[in-house]
């Protein structure tokens, strides 16, 4: 019998790579997703999908009668600009939706495991010097972080007090082909959309503001061993807590350099002011990925950014087809 995998979010950008790689690995797959910003053409033939929300009992239905193997939440709110707007709808996804999987877990009686998709930059907050580690003090900067972190605390809990098998990975920047550039606001499908458009490449603040920029094929292979490798005792909330990044910070001027001469581009860059809410610097230290998990990033930058502009424009070649 195959084991089994569901999916929260597995029509979405990253969700539906790592649908893809556990349908590889011969895994039975289920997606959840109420398509708000997934596409319904994203989730890979061989995977049932489940059109609903995060939140709902359908879902908790759905995770607890499932018998899965491993439970990957990416369902999410996942834009800083629109938490720092409306906070409570912010928590009511973040926070909420995670504790619906949880009790659907516990009442349940899961033996499976629970990989919960977490930020690697915000949930540090600016009071570090990068690169982050997983053990640094966390004093976020938006809603969006907050809640992140608040769902990591819960994980912990339902792990200590009801026996729950879980892992929090911290994301860096995570780009590559599939990325919406009006759904989910990732700064390198933004750009590759304009450069493709003709149009000038806007940065906020003075673009010397520093990500870590991850290849989505590289973070579905981290969710894949997260899901799949033995991991640390229940101690702290840090204690199955992993970044995953490259361990460099990009600033964004860099990244329009980069991108630019990917795409054999000379498209106008233009300055605009800082967003609230928004970090100044960070990258990651993925030592413990590595040695844990025996993950460490494969793809580099601009293998990735040339990667995800020749998408782009394949996709817009098919469209005007």
């Amino acid at each position: 019998m195959s084991p089994r995998a569901l999916i929260t979010g597995g029509a979405g950008f990253i969700g539906s790579h790592v649908a893809d790689l556990f349908l590889a690995e011969g895994y039975e797959v289920e997606i959840i997703d109420d398509l708000s910003t997934g596409n319904r053409e994203n989730p890979p033939k061989g995977a049932v999908f489940h059109e609903v929300n995060v939140t709902s009992p359908e879902a908790g239905k759905i995770i607890a009668e499932g018998s899965f193997d491993v439970v990957v939440h990416l369902a999410a709110q996942i834009d800083v600009r629109k938490s720092v707007a409306d906070p409570v709808f912010d928590a009511n996804t973040n926070i909420i939706g995670t504790l619906n999987i949880l009790e659907a877990l516990r009442r349940a009686g899961s033996k499976g495991r629970i990989v919960f998709t977490s930020t690697g930059g915000a949930i540090y907050g600016d009071f570090n010097t990068p690169p982050n580690v997983e053990t640094f003090p966390k004093d976020p900067e938006s809603p969006y972080a907050i809640s992140k972190l608040a769902a990591e605390y819960y994980l912990s809990y339902y792990g200590r007090v009801h026996g729950v098998e879980h892992v929090a990975l911290r994301f860096g920047n995570v780009y590559g082909p599939r990325q919406d550039p009006h759904g989910e606001a990732g700064v390198v499908a933004i750009f590759c959309s304009r450069i493709l458009d003709r149009k000038p490449l806007t940065i906020f603040g003075d673009g010397l503001q520093t990500r870590d920029y991850v290849y989505v094929g590289d973070v579905a292979r981290a969710v894949f061993l997260a899901a799949t490798s033995s991991i640390p005792p229940v101690e702290r909330v840090d204690a199955r807590a992993f970044n995953v990044g490259t361990g460099v910070g990009t600033s964004v001027v860099d990244l329009a350099e980069l991108l630019q001469k990917a795409a054999k581009s000379d498209a106008e860059v233009v300055f605009a002011p800082k967003r609230p809410g928004e970090q100044q610097e960070s990258f990651l230290n993925v030592e413990k990925a590595k040695k844990v998990l025996g993950w460490q990033p494969r793809v580099s930058l601009s293998e990735g950014l040339a990667n995800t502009f020749a998408w782009t424009a394949d996709q817009l070649a098919a469209r005007h087809a």
